[in-house]
């Protein structure tokens, strides 16, 4: 098992950016937790059997051999057999590896701007057979960052315009430096930008490099050139910081406030008599303090002439007087005429009122939240209107939208200021009259942070406490990461656990990270292999988020010296009485045995009797079919056994007890035989027959006893004892049987069957 030691350099570039300190045995100590009582420290091991990463500070401005760190080998026992080998990024060349020792130097100072994370391999041999005795493991070494960079603007000299006479807070252009230091940590690269000359005229956005006109009624007939110096320091502007500059020249753009003017209030000129039609008298010239196309002038005779016109020379902008009418020196040899002179108005595009517009807006705003305004106008004529819109190849995620009328900028959804700190739209403004005439302006919108992310974990820690660990022993050193921005300065992050944990225990380190300690010593791993430690980490900004990150401390067997050797959960044998597992097993053994033998008892009752006749379809007359034991006596009333009497029997009928009656008055009938011995001695047979049989059932059940009689008044009727021919016998006495015979007597007599009897 090996193991490596790594000293983590401070880093103090927020206070001290240009220098480094040096490390010495006590960084081992605030990692790997304090020294044993023979000076031994505990080391920790990660990913097999070393760190996975190792810590530089670029450009370290110690010795030129820089020490790294130190790998170790459990297989090393100090007696030079074992040999530690480097290969990857840089070694042999920028890092070299002690043989004998395992530790690691650099041999020239790091820059972190040329390479920011390195590679490499270790290997741990024989050094007699060169045979591997730890299997080949990666690792990294990653150079952090030092303020050892100043902000670069992208020229030496930008230029920009801006209208002459704009108001206050107009902007004129955004320039931005760079910083090649880290952008992600400290405040290395944090830059604030501040205005050396240029003041007082224009004023620059310390945050986003955007300057702006600081004074009112600038005059570009009074000065039309201004040198702005910028500048942008790292260190969010701190005491230390590294700067630098850059000159914006910025000049003021005509706007057409001047009147022309003529130099005198008037001209005298002389024309030959004859000169032709057209011919020029001469030339008169208005002055314009404006230029371009606000000094393009257009001249007139005022009610107008019949003897002379004026036109205007586009080259020159003069008003050159010809003659329209011949000219008669003898008629009238004097003319006086007033001239007018203005300046011609052509159509122009929109005006935004500033150019660019930087918006800002809080992000998680709802969609249809207000961002901000833009402003446009004809300065052909101001009641001329203007509508807007968005170049939609600028806003492709459709964020935004605007009031065509108004111009104002709303959102179309939530904006994350994790996802996108700025947007960047072009707003269109059109002439309604004459839509070919538009104008565009950039928009800069930027997102404001709002504390809506909790902090956690800056990395996936492995950690690991070792069975023989004593209290108080550093086990794990912890930091956290946080997406937003903070308020001012850097994050500060609050890190703790519960009081009432019996088993670990946590000091802030007031530097954004945290040391768990162990608060009791002789951990076990038969009776817990692992530990879930709940860290609460909270941010200080407003509001305050905070979150639980879950930290999975698992138990190992360890050295002497405190190197892991095994986290697997030991399989002992029984010493002293079961384990707690045992115990629990057999447990849940036992519960398993009591359900299924409950489960096999409520199946056994729930199992239905079979009645003692299965089909409702019975065909015998008079029988109920009933699922439950019987009644005793009273169940013969429920039918009736006359069927099984002599039809000479009369007895008066019993009514059913189960059913209603149909009739009030029950059919009796009649037999003339009086006489039921033979029915009563068979019933009397039978019943004694089935007291006295060994195999009857115990309970109630039903026997039937059919019986037939003993005979008929009608005789046989069978044709063995008829005559030869039925002609010769007589069939008149059937009238005489009754009714029930009323049909045979009808086909033997030979009578119709519908007469009467």
């Amino acid at each position: 098992m090996i193991t490596n030691q790594v000293l983590l350099l401070l880093m103090l570039s927020v206070l001290w950016p240009s220098t480094a300190l040096p490390f010495t045995t006590g960084n081992i100590e605030n990692l790997f937790g304090k020294p044993e009582s023979d000076g031994r420290v505990l080391q920790r091991s990660k990913r097999g059997w070393m760190w996975n990463q190792f810590f530089l500070l670029e450009e370290y401005t110690g010795n030129d051999h820089q020490y790294v760190g130190k790998l170790h080998s459990n297989m090393d026992k100090g007696d030079g057999t074992v040999k530690y080998v480097l290969t990857g990024d840089g070694a042999g060349t920028l890092f070299l590896i002690d043989e004998k020792s395992g530790d690691i130097h650099a041999t020239k100072r790091l820059d972190r701007e040329e390479k920011a994370m390195y590679t490499l391999h270790a290997k741990v041999l024989d050094r007699n057979t060169n045979a591997e005795l730890e299997p080949d493991t990666e690792f990294n070494i990653k150079i952090h960052d030092i303020n050892d960079n100043a902000p670069k603007f992208a020229k030496e000299i930008y230029f920009a315009s801006v209208p002459e006479m704009s108001e206050v807070g107009t902007s004129v252009v955004t320039i931005t430096a760079s910083d090649a230091d880290d952008q992600t940590y400290g405040n290395s690269a944090k830059l604030v930008y501040s205005i050396l000359e240029g003041q007082p005229y224009f004023s620059v956005d310390s945050e986003n490099g955007t300057i702006k006109t600081a004074l009112p009624g600038m005059d570009r007939e009074v000065k039309e050139n201004y040198q702005v110096v910028i500048q942008a320091k790292d260190m969010a502007g701190q005491m230390g910081g590294l700067s630098g500059t850059t000159t914006v020249s910025i000049t003021l753009s005509d706007v057409n406030d001047s009147p022309p003017r003529f130099a005198n209030h008037s001209f005298r000129m002389a024309a030959v008599e004859s000169t032709e039609i057209g011919g020029a008298v001469g030339r008169i010239k208005a002055d314009d303090p404006d230029v371009g196309r606000n000094a393009e002038m257009e001249y007139t005779i005022v009610g107008g002439h019949d003897t002379f016109n004026i036109i205007t020379d586009q080259m020159t902008q003069e008003g050159v007087v010809i003659i329209k009418k011949t000219l008669d020196y003898e008629s009238k040899r004097d003319f006086e005429f007033k001239v007018e002179v203005t300046v011609e108005d052509v159509d122009e595009p929109p005006l935004f009122s500033m150019n660019p517009y930087i918006i800002e807006v809080h992000e998680d705003t709802a969609a249809g939240s207000f961002v901000g305004v833009v402003s446009a106008r004809d300065p052909d004529a101001d009641d001329k209107p203007v509508k807007y819109s968005i170049d939609r190849h600028t806003d492709l995620e459709r964020l935004f939208n605007i009031d065509s009328v108004n111009g104002t900028i709303t959102t179309l959804k939530a904006l994350d200021r994790e996802m996108s700190k700025w947007h960047n739209i072009s707003v269109v403004a059109t002439e309604i009259n004459n839509p070919r005439q538009t104008t565009r302006v950039p928009v800069f919108i930027r997102v404001l942070d709002v504390n809506d992310n909790a902090p956690e974990f800056a990395m996936s820690y492995d950690t690991f406490v070792c069975e023989n660990v004593k209290a108080g022993q550093l086990i794990q050193t912890i930091s956290a990461v946080d997406t937003d921005e903070p308020l001012v300065g850097q994050h500060k992050f609050v890190f703790s656990i519960s009081a009432s944990n019996p088993n670990f225990t946590i000091v802030d380190r007031e530097d954004n990270t945290a040391n768990i300690l162990t608060r009791r010593g002789g951990f076990s791993r038969r009776e817990m292999s692992m530990y879930f430690l709940p860290v609460v980490i909270s941010d200080n900004d407003y509001p305050i988020q905070s979150s639980t990150s879950t930290l999975i401390v698992r138990v190992c067997g360890c050295d002497s010296r405190g190197n892991m050797q095994s986290c697997n959960p030991e399989v002992l044998p029984f010493s002293d009485g079961l384990t707690t597992g045992a115990l629990v097993a057999i447990l849940l053994c036992v519960i398993i045995l009591l359900m299924i033998v409950v489960l096999f008892a409520a199946l056994r009752r729930q199992r239905k009797k079979e009645p003692l006749i299965i089909s409702k379809e019975d065909v015998r007359d008079n029988v109920v079919s009933y699922n439950d034991e019987g009644g005793g006596e009273e169940d013969t009333q429920a039918f009736d056994i006359g069927t099984l009497r002599n039809p000479e029997v009369m007895e008066t009928n019993k009514l059913r007890r189960d059913i209603i009656p149909e009739m009030l008055f029950p059919f009796r009938r009649t037999s003339p035989i009086k006489d039921n011995a033979d029915v009563r001695d068979f019933i009397n047979g039978r019943l004694q027959e089935n007291d006295s049989d060994p195999t009857a059932p115990p309970y109630d059940s039903l026997a039937t006893y059919a019986y037939e009689g003993t005979g008929s008044l009608a005789e046989s009727l069978s044709s063995l004892e008829s005559a030869a021919t039925e002609g010769d016998q007589d069939y008149d006495y059937l009238s005489n049987w009754g009714p029930q015979f009323k049909k045979l007597a009808e086909l033997y007599i030979g009578r119709s069957p519908d007469r009467e009897t």
